[in-house]
Protein backbone atom coordinates (compact mmCIF):
# COMPACT_ATOMS: atom_id res chain seq x y z
CA UNK A 1 0.00 0.00 0.00
CA UNK A 2 0.97 3.37 -0.94
CA UNK A 3 2.00 6.33 1.78
CA UNK A 4 -0.66 8.52 2.84
CA UNK A 5 -1.07 12.01 1.86
CA UNK A 6 1.12 14.26 4.87
CA UNK A 7 -1.02 17.45 5.43
CA UNK A 8 1.63 19.84 7.14
CA UNK A 9 1.33 23.36 8.35
CA UNK A 10 3.02 25.95 9.55
CA UNK A 11 2.50 28.52 11.86
CA UNK A 12 5.74 29.36 13.84
CA UNK A 13 6.30 33.31 12.93
CA UNK A 14 5.47 35.01 10.13
CA UNK A 15 3.92 32.88 7.66
CA UNK A 16 1.10 30.66 7.78
CA UNK A 17 1.92 27.60 5.17
CA UNK A 18 0.12 24.19 4.18
CA UNK A 19 1.68 21.73 2.39
CA UNK A 20 1.01 18.28 0.83
CA UNK A 21 3.27 15.26 0.54
CA UNK A 22 3.03 11.95 -0.27
CA UNK A 23 6.42 9.61 -0.15
CA UNK A 24 8.47 12.21 -0.48
CA UNK A 25 6.81 14.09 -3.57
CA UNK A 26 4.94 17.52 -2.83
CA UNK A 27 1.60 17.25 -4.20
CA UNK A 28 1.32 21.23 -3.75
CA UNK A 29 1.76 24.14 -0.99
CA UNK A 30 0.51 27.50 0.03
CA UNK A 31 1.93 30.02 2.11
CA UNK A 32 0.48 33.38 3.49
CA UNK A 33 2.67 36.11 4.90
CA UNK A 34 1.71 38.47 7.27
CA UNK A 35 5.12 40.30 6.94
CA UNK A 36 3.44 43.52 5.27
CA UNK A 37 1.92 44.15 8.57
CA UNK A 38 5.01 43.62 10.80
CA UNK A 39 7.30 46.40 8.27
CA UNK A 40 6.45 49.03 10.06
CA UNK A 41 7.40 48.19 13.00
CA UNK A 42 10.75 46.89 12.06
CA UNK A 43 10.21 42.97 13.35
CA UNK A 44 7.86 40.72 13.90
CA UNK A 45 4.74 41.67 16.44
CA UNK A 46 3.66 38.15 18.30
CA UNK A 47 0.22 39.38 18.53
CA UNK A 48 0.18 40.22 15.29
CA UNK A 49 0.97 36.90 13.87
CA UNK A 50 -0.63 35.21 15.83
CA UNK A 51 -4.23 37.08 14.86
CA UNK A 52 -3.12 36.86 10.91
CA UNK A 53 -2.62 32.97 11.94
CA UNK A 54 -5.82 32.61 12.80
CA UNK A 55 -7.41 34.07 9.64
CA UNK A 56 -4.92 32.48 7.07
CA UNK A 57 -5.06 28.67 8.18
CA UNK A 58 -7.92 27.79 6.79
CA UNK A 59 -7.52 29.24 3.23
CA UNK A 60 -3.86 28.16 2.91
CA UNK A 61 -5.13 24.52 3.37
CA UNK A 62 -7.67 24.68 1.09
CA UNK A 63 -5.50 26.34 -1.77
CA UNK A 64 -2.60 23.63 -1.10
CA UNK A 65 -5.63 21.20 -1.93
CA UNK A 66 -6.65 22.78 -4.38
CA UNK A 67 -3.31 22.84 -6.51
CA UNK A 68 -2.81 19.01 -5.44
CA UNK A 69 -6.06 18.38 -6.81
CA UNK A 70 -7.22 16.80 -3.35
CA UNK A 71 -10.35 16.90 -1.28
CA UNK A 72 -9.68 17.30 2.61
CA UNK A 73 -10.84 13.51 2.91
CA UNK A 74 -7.86 12.46 0.88
CA UNK A 75 -5.90 13.73 3.89
CA UNK A 76 -4.00 10.39 5.67
CA UNK A 77 -2.03 12.66 8.27
CA UNK A 78 -1.65 15.75 9.80
CA UNK A 79 2.15 17.12 10.94
CA UNK A 80 2.30 20.43 12.34
CA UNK A 81 4.95 22.73 13.99
CA UNK A 82 5.13 22.25 17.71
CA UNK A 83 8.16 24.18 18.22
CA UNK A 84 10.58 26.79 18.50
CA UNK A 85 8.58 29.74 17.53
CA UNK A 86 6.32 32.12 18.98
CA UNK A 87 4.00 31.32 21.34
CA UNK A 88 0.89 32.75 20.51
CA UNK A 89 1.46 31.78 16.18
CA UNK A 90 2.72 28.16 17.46
CA UNK A 91 -0.55 27.78 19.44
CA UNK A 92 -3.20 28.61 16.83
CA UNK A 93 -1.19 25.77 14.29
CA UNK A 94 -1.08 23.37 16.16
CA UNK A 95 -4.93 23.82 17.44
CA UNK A 96 -6.02 23.61 13.78
CA UNK A 97 -4.21 20.43 13.68
CA UNK A 98 -5.36 18.95 16.60
CA UNK A 99 -9.21 19.73 14.76
CA UNK A 100 -8.29 18.66 11.61
CA UNK A 101 -6.63 15.10 12.55
CA UNK A 102 -9.28 14.83 15.11
CA UNK A 103 -12.44 15.08 12.44
CA UNK A 104 -10.59 13.35 10.11
CA UNK A 105 -10.22 10.81 12.27
CA UNK A 106 -6.12 10.63 11.20
CA UNK A 107 -2.57 10.32 13.11
CA UNK A 108 -0.90 13.77 14.42
CA UNK A 109 2.68 14.20 14.68
CA UNK A 110 4.80 16.57 16.26
CA UNK A 111 7.22 18.39 14.25
CA UNK A 112 10.69 20.79 14.90
CA UNK A 113 10.65 23.59 13.01
CA UNK A 114 14.30 23.35 12.03
CA UNK A 115 13.75 19.46 10.98
CA UNK A 116 11.55 21.00 8.93
CA UNK A 117 14.17 23.46 7.15
CA UNK A 118 16.34 20.15 7.03
CA UNK A 119 14.30 18.13 5.19
CA UNK A 120 12.89 20.74 2.45
CA UNK A 121 15.66 20.10 0.46
CA UNK A 122 14.20 16.38 0.06
CA UNK A 123 11.43 17.88 -1.49
CA UNK A 124 13.65 19.10 -4.44
CA UNK A 125 16.91 16.70 -4.13
CA UNK A 126 15.66 13.49 -2.56
CA UNK A 127 16.43 11.69 0.66
CA UNK A 128 19.21 13.00 2.34
CA UNK A 129 22.78 10.99 2.11
CA UNK A 130 23.97 9.47 5.37
CA UNK A 131 25.30 11.08 6.49
CA UNK A 132 25.50 14.91 5.76
CA UNK A 133 26.30 17.97 7.39
CA UNK A 134 23.85 20.40 7.47
CA UNK A 135 23.97 24.42 7.74
CA UNK A 136 20.94 26.05 9.11
CA UNK A 137 20.91 29.70 8.26
CA UNK A 138 17.34 32.14 9.53
CA UNK A 139 16.70 35.08 11.38
CA UNK A 140 17.04 33.08 14.79
CA UNK A 141 19.44 30.29 14.17
CA UNK A 142 22.91 29.52 12.52
CA UNK A 143 24.17 26.14 13.43
CA UNK A 144 25.89 23.55 11.53
CA UNK A 145 24.81 19.83 12.24
CA UNK A 146 25.73 15.99 12.01
CA UNK A 147 22.66 14.31 10.13
CA UNK A 148 22.18 10.91 9.52
CA UNK A 149 18.32 9.38 9.51
CA UNK A 150 16.53 12.54 10.31
CA UNK A 151 13.22 10.57 11.32
CA UNK A 152 14.68 8.02 13.32
CA UNK A 153 18.53 9.13 14.56
CA UNK A 154 19.46 11.91 16.75
CA UNK A 155 20.82 15.31 15.17
CA UNK A 156 23.96 15.84 16.38
CA UNK A 157 25.32 19.75 16.84
CA UNK A 158 28.92 20.87 15.89
CA UNK A 159 28.02 23.95 16.64
CA UNK A 160 25.92 27.16 17.07
CA UNK A 161 25.13 30.43 17.31
CA UNK A 162 26.61 31.73 20.52
CA UNK A 163 24.55 35.33 20.17
CA UNK A 164 23.25 37.39 17.15
CA UNK A 165 22.22 34.31 13.94
CA UNK A 166 23.25 35.44 10.91
CA UNK A 167 19.79 36.59 9.62
CA UNK A 168 19.37 38.52 12.80
CA UNK A 169 22.02 40.37 11.97
CA UNK A 170 21.18 41.16 8.21
CA UNK A 171 17.89 42.81 10.01
CA UNK A 172 19.46 44.65 12.41
CA UNK A 173 22.46 46.08 10.21
CA UNK A 174 19.82 46.67 7.56
CA UNK A 175 17.96 49.46 9.64
CA UNK A 176 21.13 51.07 10.52
CA UNK A 177 22.13 51.50 7.02
CA UNK A 178 17.86 52.58 6.37
CA UNK A 179 17.26 49.96 4.68
CA UNK A 180 14.04 48.12 5.25
CA UNK A 181 12.35 44.89 7.03
CA UNK A 182 13.33 42.56 6.15
CA UNK A 183 16.59 43.39 6.10
CA UNK A 184 18.40 39.72 4.38
CA UNK A 185 16.74 40.50 1.13
CA UNK A 186 17.26 44.19 1.46
CA UNK A 187 20.96 43.91 2.41
CA UNK A 188 21.26 41.38 -1.05
CA UNK A 189 19.22 43.78 -3.23
CA UNK A 190 21.97 46.78 -2.16
CA UNK A 191 24.77 45.14 -2.59
CA UNK A 192 24.44 44.59 -6.14
CA UNK A 193 25.87 47.37 -6.84
CA UNK A 194 28.62 47.70 -4.07
CA UNK A 195 31.92 46.30 -3.52
CA UNK A 196 32.31 43.51 -1.07
CA UNK A 197 35.63 44.97 -0.53
CA UNK A 198 35.47 47.96 0.85
CA UNK A 199 34.76 47.87 4.28
CA UNK A 200 36.77 45.54 5.95
CA UNK A 201 34.56 43.70 8.28
CA UNK A 202 35.90 41.56 10.92
CA UNK A 203 35.24 37.82 10.41
CA UNK A 204 33.71 36.44 14.03
CA UNK A 205 35.31 33.30 15.34
CA UNK A 206 37.30 32.35 12.85
CA UNK A 207 40.63 32.17 14.78
CA UNK A 208 43.43 29.47 15.61
CA UNK A 209 41.88 29.51 18.96
CA UNK A 210 38.20 29.72 18.56
CA UNK A 211 35.30 27.09 17.85
CA UNK A 212 35.54 25.86 14.50
CA UNK A 213 32.03 25.34 14.16
CA UNK A 214 30.34 28.04 16.87
CA UNK A 215 28.94 30.98 15.01
CA UNK A 216 28.99 34.72 16.43
CA UNK A 217 27.66 38.17 14.55
CA UNK A 218 26.93 40.45 16.81
CA UNK A 219 30.47 41.60 17.04
CA UNK A 220 30.29 42.17 13.27
CA UNK A 221 26.83 43.55 13.90
CA UNK A 222 28.56 46.50 16.15
CA UNK A 223 31.28 46.71 13.74
CA UNK A 224 28.67 47.61 10.89
CA UNK A 225 26.78 49.80 12.95
CA UNK A 226 29.94 51.78 14.10
CA UNK A 227 31.36 52.09 10.77
CA UNK A 228 27.36 53.81 9.37
CA UNK A 229 27.79 56.15 12.04
CA UNK A 230 31.45 57.13 11.36
CA UNK A 231 30.15 58.00 7.47
CA UNK A 232 26.86 60.10 8.12
CA UNK A 233 28.13 63.46 7.83
CA UNK A 234 29.58 62.75 4.64
CA UNK A 235 26.91 60.27 3.68
CA UNK A 236 26.67 56.91 3.73
CA UNK A 237 27.91 54.65 0.63
CA UNK A 238 24.93 51.63 1.55
CA UNK A 239 25.69 49.67 -1.18
CA UNK A 240 29.61 49.32 -0.14
CA UNK A 241 28.69 48.86 3.28
CA UNK A 242 25.56 46.33 2.10
CA UNK A 243 27.71 44.35 0.06
CA UNK A 244 31.12 43.86 2.32
CA UNK A 245 28.60 42.83 5.38
CA UNK A 246 27.26 40.56 2.93
CA UNK A 247 30.98 39.33 1.77
CA UNK A 248 31.63 38.62 5.49
CA UNK A 249 28.75 36.72 6.83
CA UNK A 250 28.91 34.58 3.44
CA UNK A 251 32.89 33.94 4.46
CA UNK A 252 31.91 32.58 8.11
CA UNK A 253 29.45 30.61 7.23
CA UNK A 254 30.71 28.72 3.95
CA UNK A 255 34.05 28.25 5.50
CA UNK A 256 32.69 26.61 8.66
CA UNK A 257 30.74 24.29 6.89
CA UNK A 258 33.17 23.00 4.54
CA UNK A 259 35.73 22.90 6.89
CA UNK A 260 32.73 20.16 9.11
CA UNK A 261 32.35 18.58 5.89
CA UNK A 262 36.17 18.01 5.53
CA UNK A 263 37.15 17.01 9.54
CA UNK A 264 34.33 14.69 9.14
CA UNK A 265 34.54 12.98 6.42
CA UNK A 266 31.19 13.86 4.58
CA UNK A 267 31.12 14.82 0.77
CA UNK A 268 27.36 16.34 0.62
CA UNK A 269 26.50 19.70 2.39
CA UNK A 270 22.74 21.12 2.73
CA UNK A 271 22.27 24.53 3.11
CA UNK A 272 18.54 25.63 4.61
CA UNK A 273 16.93 28.16 5.99
CA UNK A 274 15.67 31.57 4.58
CA UNK A 275 18.88 32.68 4.56
CA UNK A 276 19.94 30.07 1.89
CA UNK A 277 17.75 31.84 -0.37
CA UNK A 278 21.12 35.03 -0.09
CA UNK A 279 22.52 35.14 -3.30
CA UNK A 280 26.52 35.63 -2.22
CA UNK A 281 25.90 32.98 0.88
CA UNK A 282 24.48 30.52 -2.40
CA UNK A 283 27.53 31.86 -5.10
CA UNK A 284 30.22 31.40 -2.28
CA UNK A 285 28.99 28.25 -1.17
CA UNK A 286 28.79 26.40 -4.74
CA UNK A 287 32.50 27.73 -5.32
CA UNK A 288 33.86 26.54 -2.35
CA UNK A 289 31.96 22.99 -2.21
CA UNK A 290 33.45 22.83 -6.00
CA UNK A 291 36.65 23.57 -4.91
CA UNK A 292 36.43 20.87 -2.44
CA UNK A 293 34.67 18.08 -3.93
CA UNK A 294 31.81 18.65 -1.92
CA UNK A 295 28.66 18.44 -2.98
CA UNK A 296 26.55 21.08 -2.61
CA UNK A 297 22.46 20.90 -1.76
CA UNK A 298 20.10 24.12 -1.24
CA UNK A 299 16.11 24.06 -1.45
CA UNK A 300 14.48 26.65 -4.57
CA UNK A 301 14.18 29.54 -2.86
CA UNK A 302 10.36 29.15 -2.27
CA UNK A 303 11.32 26.40 0.20
CA UNK A 304 14.27 27.95 1.81
CA UNK A 305 12.01 30.35 4.07
CA UNK A 306 9.03 28.69 6.23
CA UNK A 307 6.49 26.71 4.27
CA UNK A 308 3.88 23.93 5.18
CA UNK A 309 5.28 21.90 2.80
CA UNK A 310 8.53 21.44 4.78
CA UNK A 311 6.86 20.46 7.33
CA UNK A 312 4.79 17.83 5.77
CA UNK A 313 7.97 16.45 4.41
CA UNK A 314 8.94 15.63 7.93
CA UNK A 315 5.80 14.19 8.84
CA UNK A 316 6.03 12.14 5.65
CA UNK A 317 9.10 10.35 6.73
CA UNK A 318 8.25 9.80 10.36
CA UNK A 319 5.02 7.74 8.67
CA UNK A 320 7.04 5.94 6.45
CA UNK A 321 9.49 5.49 9.30
CA UNK A 322 6.66 4.23 11.55
CA UNK A 323 7.15 6.79 14.02
CA UNK A 324 4.44 6.76 16.94
CA UNK A 325 2.13 9.63 16.45
CA UNK A 326 1.48 12.51 18.73
CA UNK A 327 -0.59 12.15 22.22
CA UNK A 328 -3.58 14.34 22.22
CA UNK A 329 -2.25 16.35 24.94
CA UNK A 330 0.37 17.63 22.02
CA UNK A 331 1.23 21.55 23.11
CA UNK A 332 4.04 23.37 22.23
CA UNK A 333 7.44 23.78 23.09
CA UNK A 334 8.82 28.10 21.66
CA UNK A 335 12.05 27.05 22.94
CA UNK A 336 12.48 23.65 21.86
CA UNK A 337 16.54 22.40 20.96
CA UNK A 338 16.71 20.57 18.13
CA UNK A 339 17.34 16.57 19.08
CA UNK A 340 15.03 14.70 17.02
CA UNK A 341 12.41 15.25 13.80
CA UNK A 342 9.28 14.93 15.73
CA UNK A 343 8.98 17.06 18.79
CA UNK A 344 6.16 16.16 21.01
CA UNK A 345 5.87 17.78 24.08
CA UNK A 346 3.20 17.62 26.44
CA UNK A 347 1.88 20.79 28.78
CA UNK A 348 2.02 20.21 32.52
CA UNK A 349 -1.59 19.42 33.86
CA UNK A 350 -1.94 22.01 37.07
CA UNK A 351 -4.39 20.77 39.55
CA UNK A 352 -5.58 22.76 41.98
CA UNK A 353 -4.72 23.27 45.50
Amino acid sequence: MSSPVVLGIESSCDETGAGLVREGRLLGHAVASSMAEHARFGGVVPEIAARAHIHALTPVVEEALAGAGLRMSDIGAVAVTTGPGLSGALQVGVSGAKGLAYALGVPLYGVHHLAGHVAADTLAHGPLPDPCVVLIVSGGHTSLLLVRDLARDPIVHLGDTLDDAAGECFDKVARVFGLPYPGGPAIDRAARAGNPGAVPFPRPLTGPRDDPYAFSFSGLKTAAARWAESRTAGGLPVADGAASLQEAIADVLTRKAVAACAAYGVGTLVVVGGVAANSRVRALAEQRCAAAGITLRVPPLGLCTDNGAMIAAVGDLLVRAGAEPAPLELSIDPSAPLEYAALHPVAAVRTAV
